[in-house]
């Protein structure tokens, strides 16, 4: 940031649509800049892109102008013309240039802009395009420094109950803050699901083979009938394999094996994969007559066949991922299914994320992630897949643990 020795920074005061209009800007002149400077037309693109803004708006052209203009005024904006050509107006934000803010320092801004209040992982995570931060702990030192600054750019926010972490919002104008009290707290709001990313996607996929290693053979033994007790589970599992009418069926996160038994026992030509060998390995020997490999969910392999699977299960596969990787994890499933083919998926919902040192008596080193049932279903829908349905129960006593479950089915289009 500026030099504290100039006196601290005018701060303009933005509303809410020209925040959205300042934080695309910034975003893409980092992450598209042969179009940068923007078109009113890409800008208006930026503005209203369902990913990766919170909450998504429905701007049109005329606002959009408005707001340039006074943008302009407040020496936020500038507009710039083609060097050849139609003399086509074009705009660029300047704001960095005025605050005097560092590369890191306009990350953790552009974010804030875009997404409202977020916690230091979530910051973390999705900064990576705009500036590579070495660890979470990196992230919240900059926030305190620039909380600190002669004209501060961001404010810490109270922890709410159930909350992990401190979230953050920029000062740059009113943030919408949701209070438990009015009843506006969410569930992605309420805890930091991010927070599992803190030192990477690589070391997090490292903890959960190592632990699923050591724990494969036990957790077999604890779990391998666990269906016999979970009637709709069963139910929704047969109409899986129902609905891939005998096509191949892909059980991704299958664990030692038991739901890719129960497709195979309702007709399914299944495959299970598993990110650990050792889960892998307890699948093989438990049921011989199965195929199962080591696979990744991000990266699932098409079947021996060729082509897309009928139908693919995640039965709580997603359970170790962070919030923002639903979407990315959701599109890539729905990406592997052939045309028409359908994804159904069970997972944890509420506003947690659990850290158990041991299972079963085994020391383990997990994170699990209650995903918030908004995200979920958002996650499937921008996947394009159609057809969504979904289905929320309770724990079952003395059958699984004391978590609310949710279940959703989609379809890919023909």
């Amino acid at each position: 940031m500026s030099d504290p020795s100039f006196g601290p920074v005018d701060l303009p005061e933005l509303n809410a649509v020209e925040q959205r209009i300042v934080g695309s800007l910034l975003e893409k002149e980092r992450t598209v800049p042969a179009s940068y400077p923007m078109t009113l037309n890409g800008l208006r693109t930026a503005c209203n892109q369902s990913s990766s803004r919170e909450p998504v708006m429905d701007l049109d052209e005329g606002t959009i102008v408005t707001a340039l203009d006074d943008l302009k005024i407040k020496g936020a904006t500038r507009m710039v013309y083609a060097s050849s050509g139609a003399r086509a107006v074009k705009y660029r934000q300047v704001l960095d240039e005025r605050l005097g803010i560092d590369d890191a320092e306009r990350a953790v801004l552009t974010v804030l802009l875009l997404r409202g209040p977020q916690a230091p992982g979530e910051l973390k995570t999705r900064t990576e395009r705009l500036h590579g931060f070495a660890d979470r702990e990196e992230v919240e030192r900059l926030l305190h420094a620039m909380a600190g600054a002669p004209e501060p750019l961001v404010r810490q926010l109270e922890r709410q109950p159930g909350q992990q972490d401190h979230r953050w919002i920029h000062l740059l104008g009113p943030v919408e803050i949701p209070s438990a009290e009015a009843g506006g707290v969410t569930a992605a709001s309420a805890v930091d699901r991010d927070a599992v990313l803190a030192d990477g996607a690589p070391a997090r996929d490292a903890r959960v083979v190592a632990s699923y290693d050591a724990l494969a053979t036990t957790y077999a033994d604890q779990l391998l009938d666990e269906l016999d007790g979970k009637p709709f589970d069963r139910w929704l599992l047969e109409r899986l394999a129902d609905l891939a009418d005998g096509g191949p069926v892909a059980d991704v996160g299958c664990g030692p094996g038991q739901v890719a038994f129960h497709l195979a026992a309702a007709g399914a030509d299944v495959t299970g994969f598993d990110l650990a060998p050792g889960m892998v390995d307890e699948a093989r020997r438990r049921f011989p007559e199965l195929s199962f490999a080591v696979a990744d969910l991000m990266a699932l392999p098409a079947p021996a066949s060729g082509g897309g699977w009928s139908a693919i299960a995640a039965w709580y596969s997603l359970v170790h991922l962070a919030g923002s990787e639903l979407r990315p994890a959701v599109a890539l499933l729905a990406g592997a299914l052939a045309p028409g083919g359908h994804l159904a998926v069970a997972v944890h919902v509420g506003d947690e994320v659990r850290r158990p040192e041991e299972l079963w008596g085994r020391s383990i080193d997990l994170a699990f992630v209650f995903h918030d049932r908004a995200q979920v279903l958002d996650a499937f829908a921008t996947a394009g897949l159609v057809d969504i349905e979904w289905y929320h129960r309770g724990p079952l006593p003395g059958i699984d643990e004391e978590t609310e479950r949710l279940y959703v089915v989609a379809r890919r289009p023909a």
